[in-house]
């Protein structure tokens, strides 16, 4: 079980994923397309192109795990869009729960963090 904490380092991968990608192929996106090393414990966070299902890929020291959330009815209707070259856009623990359960995430308003803990890769 992958549990969200707020130290964690959340990014999404604003370009839909083609979820017939593995393990092992979404850690090669991870590594080519999203530029950053999927054995750092970044919890990755991919849609499909019918934004109808989302797939997360992180490593936990001792292997990658993957989870998988497909909408029974509707569609995820908030997706971050490219603002600049970065492939990916992050997110706080909090707001990766909203998107889950199919809200919107950049409405979501936490408690920030009285002190950053600093995650650099």
């Amino acid at each position: 079980m992958i549990q969200l904490t707020p130290h964690m380092r959340i990014l999404v991968a604003v370009e839909p994923a083609d979820f017939r990608k593995g393990i092992d192929g979404l850690a090669g996106l991870c590594t080519q397309q999203l530029r950053q090393d999927p054995f750092k414990g970044a919890l990755f966070v991919f849609r499909n192109r019918r934004a109808t299902a989302i797939k997360i890929l992180t490593y936990d020291g001792q292997g990658f795990w993957i989870c998988y959330k497909r909408l029974s009815k509707g569609r995820f209707r908030w997706w971050p869009q490219r603002l600049s070259s970065s492939p990916t856009r992050t997110l706080e623990a909090h707001q990766l729960s909203v998107l889950l359960s199919g809200g919107n995430p950049a409405a979501a308003r936490g408690v920030r963090p009285w002190r950053r803990i600093d995650l650099t890769p």
